[in-house]
């Protein structure tokens, strides 16, 4: 069951007077970290020319990483496949987290803020990278210079974009599994005022909410995962184009 007593997430740890503090979204985010990180060095362990089972599920998992990077970027873009990776497994297991109970991580907008704000920095350095400072002002201005400013905004407007989108769909699918387990609540209590035979066991949560949460905690962020690593791959193609390559 998720908690949203409080819209923002629970302050875990507090130091000196307060106002340096760990939530519970900085705590979770480096657990999902360090979970990946142990499964994957695990995972890479031991290769050999004759595959286990863990061999062959590591491998399986590279290829779909690369093979998608690659159709949606191009094979010269292959370097950014583990920054792809990582970031959709992160954003997946960080918004799975109501299935164990917990508050979803990027249900916290300082969250969903941080990840837009690390591939906002990841797509324009790497413009600035492939193009130079002078081809990325020249591909913002392209194809009238009057276009500048308006691609500036447009630049700038990316990041606020992708976290909140981030933030509303998985925050909306932790409200709704809330409200919908407090209705539950309230149901089986009703019902025990009324029949008395029932006692206070909350029967309605055994099977009522099942297909929700298969919804809102596990299929819900697969698909958020992806939109938002397919965006990520998206923009990052376009800004690091070649200026006049796409004609």
């Amino acid at each position: 069951m998720h908690d949203l007593t409080n819209v923002g997430p629970r302050i875990i740890l507090g130091f000196g007077d307060g106002s340096v503090f760990v939530t519970e979204s900085v705590l979770f985010g480096i657990m999902v970290a360090t979970v990946i990180a142990v499964v994957l060095v695990w995972l890479g362990k031991g290769l050999t020319k004759s595959p286990s089972k863990k061999q062959v599920m590591a491998e399986l998992i590279v290829e779909f990483v690369y093979n998608t990077t690659q159709k949606t970027m191009g094979p010269q873009n292959l370097r950014f496949a583990p920054f792809i990776g990582t970031i959709f497994l992160f954003v997946m297991l960080g918004s799975a987290l109501g299935l164990f109970g917990f508050r979803p991580i990027t249900a916290d907008i300082n969250t969903a803020f941080a990840l837009s704000t690390i591939t906002f920095m990841v797509i324009n350095v790497s413009s600035i990278r492939a193009l130079g400072l002078k081809g990325k002002l020249q591909h913002m201005c392209d194809p009238y210079p009057f276009m500048f400013p308006i691609k500036f905004i447009e630049m700038f407007s990316l990041p606020v974009s992708l976290g909140f989108r981030l933030f509303g769909n998985i925050f909306g699918g932790a409200v709704v599994m809330t409200l919908m387990f407090t209705g539950l609540a309230s149901a089986c209590y009703a019902i025990a005022k009324s029949i008395p035979i029932f006692g206070t066991i909350p029967f309605l949560k055994a099977g009522i909410p099942l297909p929700a949460m298969m919804f809102f905690d596990i299929f819900h962020p697969i698909v958020q995962a992806y939109i938002f690593t397919m965006l990520t791959m998206v923009f990052l193609s376009i800004e690091i184009m070649k200026h006049g390559d796409d004609h």
